[in-house]
Order: structure tokens, then C-alpha cells, then sequence
């Protein structure tokens, strides 16, 4: 089967090639697994953070943790009503089931958590395997590639926007507005129809795409809202955004930070928390730490319930770096999808 395969990491640069195209042996599913022929697939930021190396990934990998495809085999002990199902895989690839956490509901926090495309292969490839315990049926509302971005860029930001804790009518602020973001915001519009959104991003496309969606302002990183915030999302890859929205932020109010690892520059350097500006007054940053099987179904549900429309713009498998590098450099609107086996569009 065709996999474009991380070989190597380091420093990712506008003619980076960090993913080799390759032919390799098409997986077989083990005891309670399925073969998935894989149709579409997410490009996330994660995927920056495993080439760059801030995420330990053992190589060589196949990444890609927003896939979408069609069962068609499964493993030994396994339900053979899997087979024709159109269904997703997530970041959450297994978690042990045993351990306080995962019984208490949380097993995002499993200390055995597997993810997709970094502990295991991923969908960058015409075929992967994946547990069917840990796979979502996909709506008939969504096509192939509408639904990839929904298994992470949102199911992590409704994960996102439910630890805010927002009561309808408070205010909403939303530092970047990439993938993530342009779902929350639909998202937030139907759960908290009173609330006003706020929307900080660094580009002139990316704040006109916002109001597009509902934003009722927006502004660049270093600006203030028109009043204070009662919640923040965080969806950069970026320090200073994180100190930024603490001064936006009104007193007991929540940063949710949604990442996985935050990148590094000489400018961080510079920047320093203020106690009393910052973090007084019983402000709170909470992280979000992967998703939870329950974080995506809901997810799927409710975007097929509002209904969601993903921005998507998609590139063949083989453009994996390409989509990548597009990325990198901020330029999106939306969400980046590769389309790998007939993809629905």
C-alpha cells in the first residue's frame, strides 16, 4: 500500500520533506481489530510537534490521527458486522480500561493511552488498523472529508469548550482561529446562543473568516477585548498568546489551553507573567490532555445536529508535505485534509 512515513525528525523549514512516500505492507488486524481502507485523513498540528520532535514518536511512523475510511476485514474474535461500516479513528488509538482514571471516565488520562499516529500507525496510508471498541461511526451527514476534521480539531475543541464552564449569555474568547477554532465557534453559537464571541488571531483572513462565522470582534494577539472575558480557548502553537489572554480574561475566569505541546522562540524568553495582571483574582488555566471516546461521539453528534460544515482544503496523499508545510506557515482557512482512496469530497 502506498504511506507517506516519517523517517526522521528535526527543524521544519519551507522545503522541508520530512515524509517519504513509501510501499509497504498493507497491516493485518490482530484480535479485536478492523482493516480500514482509509478514504480521507486530517493534517493537524500534532503532526508538527512528532516531525520537530517535541513529541517522543518512535520511527520510522506513519502518522495521521483523523482518518476516515471503510471496514473491510476484521481480526480473529471480532464482529463481522464491522465490515462496510464508514467509521473514524481518533487520537485516542486504546486506553487500558482498568486503571482509576479510565473507570472514573477520563481516559484521556490513562497512563497507557495510545495514540494514533504516534505510538502506532496512522492514516497517512491507503490502509491501518484500529481497535473496534475505539472507532466511531461516521453520520450520513458528513462526507468523508467534511468528517476527518471533526475527530480531533473538534472533538478537541468540544472537549475545549465544555471545560470552559461558560453559562450562556458570558463572553467567549478564542486566540487563533485555524482548525480548531473555526468549529468551536459554531459550536459555542449553538450551545450558548447569548454569548458573545471574541476572536484573536494574527491575520487579516483569519479574523474576517471569524466574524464570517459569528464573531462579534476581532483583533490581533496583543489587543484587548471591549470587555473583559468570563472563558478563553487557547489553539496556538505559541507562548505569547497564553499571556496575552490572561489579560483578557475577567476576574475567575478560565484559560483552556488546547495543545499538546507548545513551540519554543527566542521571544519567550522576554516574556514574563505578571502575578497581579495576569493571575490575580482567581483566574484559572486549565489544559486539555488528548480526548476521550465519549469527547468525539459527542462531538460527531452534535455537528450533524447544528449542522457543522467544516472549511476543508485537501491535498493528495502524496502533497502530505506540502499540506504540512502550508500549515507551518499559517496559511489556512479551515482545515487540511489528504484524500487518499476515493474520498468523498
Amino acid at each position: 500500500m502506498r504511506a507517506m512515513v516519517l523517517e526522521r525528525v528535526g527543524a521544519f523549514a519551507a522545503d522541508s520533506r520530512p515524509l517519504v512516500a513509501r510501499d509497504v505492507p498493507i497491516p493485518a488486524p490482530s484480535s479485536g481489530q478492523l482493516l480500514i481502507r482509509v478514504s480521507a485523513c486530517g493534517v493537524c498540528h500534532t503532526e508538527l510537534d512528532e516531525i520537530e520532535g517535541r513529541l517522543d514518536t518512535a520511527l520510522p511512523r506513519i502518522p495521521g490521527h483523523q482518518v476516515v475510511g471503510h471496514v473491510e476485514r476484521v481480526g480473529p474474535s471480532t464482529d463481522e458486522g464491522w465490515i462496510g461500516a464508514r467509521v473514524g479513528v481518533a487520537w485516542i488509538y486504546h486506553a487500558c480500561g482498568r486503571c482509576q482514571v479510565c473507570q472514573g471516565g477520563q481516559e484521556n488520562l490513562c497512563p497507557d493511552f495510545v495514540s494514533t499516529g504516534r505510538d502506532v500507525d496512522g492514516g497517512y496510508a491507503e490502509y491501518m488498523t484500529a481497535f473496534a471498541d475505539f472507532v466511531h461511526r461516521i453520520p450520513p451527514a458528513f462526507s468523508d472529508v467534511s468528517a476527518a476534521p471533526l475527530l480531533c480539531a473538534g472533538a478537541i475543541g468540544y472537549r475545549s469548550l465544555q471545560l470552559t464552564n461558560l453559562q450562556d449569555g458570558q463572553p467567549l474568547g478564542l486566540t487563533g482561529f485555524g482548525a480548531s477554532a473555526h468549529l468551536v465557534i459554531t459550536m459555542a453559537r449553538a450551545q450558548y446562543p447569548r454569548s458573545r464571541v471574541y476572536v484573536f488571531a494574527r491575520s487579516s483572513r483569519e479574523r474576517e473568516f471569524a466574524r464570517a462565522l459569528g464573531a462579534v470582534w476581532t483583533g490581533g494577539t496583543e489587543e484587548r477585548a471591549p470587555e473583559p472575558l468570563a472563558a478563553i480557548i487557547d489553539t496556538t502553537p505559541a507562548w505569547k498568546p497564553v499571556v496575552e489572554a490572561l489579560d483578557n480574561l475577567a476576574p475567575g475566569g478560565r484559560l483552556v489551553i488546547n495543545a499538546i505541546r507548545k513551540e519554543q522562540s527566542d521571544q519567550d524568553e522576554l516574556l514574563r507573567l505578571d502575578y497581579a495582571r495576569h493571575l490575580w483574582r482567581e483566574k484559572e488555566i486549565k489544559t486539555v490532555a488528548n480526548v476521550t471516546r465519549d469527547d468525539v461521539r459527542a462531538c460527531l453528534d452534535l455537528a450533524a445536529a447544528i449542522p457543522i460544515a467544516p472549511e476543508v482544503e485537501t491535498y493528495p496523499l502524496e502533497a502530505a508535505n506540502e499540506a504540512l508545510v502550508d500549515l507551518k506557515a499559517g496559511r489556512l482557512r479551515g482545515a487540511k485534509v489528504l484524500t487518499v482512496s476515493a474520498a468523498q469530497a
